[in-house]
């Protein structure tokens, strides 16, 4: 039984910790990175389409992302979904590719972003701790010695500070990253 919950508990916190650092992938630094572009979905033939399944997206230049779509009359589309996505990044249309020059951050926006960083961080610390106090319900639930409940405790808890110093670790580099000149 107690083996279970920790199975569970462990999948549980992994998982919150990979969509933790799926969630830093789309917070831009100065460099072009595909990922900022992950959520956008353009309206293709009355479906929103992921942004890669409708065009192929490169990256030119440490600054320069280009989107090439196979059907040029998506041109038009691909912009619109881009500046509806509020990726804070202005495409421009040279009727063949789409490009999205990344501008270099400025100190201002370089602290909003690690503003933004540490609230993704504090809501993934939430997450952990709802896990945490989930996976404890169902040891105290669970009808085992006053001992083997300590002992559970204790292991998940474990548990919770391992994710938890993941999430620090990944947080503080990507922290890094943003303030790098």
């Amino acid at each position: 039984m107690l083996e279970e919950i920790y199975t569970d508990t462990k999948n549980s916190l992994q998982k919150a910790h990979e969509a933790f650092k799926r969630e830093l992938t789309k917070i831009r630094t100065g460099r072009a990175n595909l990922a900022v572009v992950d959520g956008i979905r353009v309206e293709y033939y009355g479906t929103p389409t992921p942004l890669n399944q409708v065009a192929a997206l490169n990256i030119a230049d440490p600054r320069l992302i280009t989107i090439k779509p196979w059907d040029k009359s998506l041109l038009g589309a691909i912009e619109k979904a881009i500046v509806g996505g509020n990726i804070g990044i202005t495409p421009s249309n040279d009727g063949e590719l789409v490009r999205l020059p990344i501008p270099p951050l400025t100190g201002e926006v370089r602290k909003n972003l690690v503003k933004e960083l540490k609230k993704k961080a504090e809501d993934a610390r939430v997450i952990v701790r709802n896990l945490r106090r989930d996976a404890n319900e169902m040891v105290k639930a669970a009808e085992v010695s006053e001992d083997d409940e300590t002992r559970a405790l204790k292991q998940i808890q474990k548990y919770v500070d391992d994710a938890v110093a993941k999430i620090d670790a990944d947080t503080n580099a990507k922290e890094k990253e943003i303030m790098e000149v």
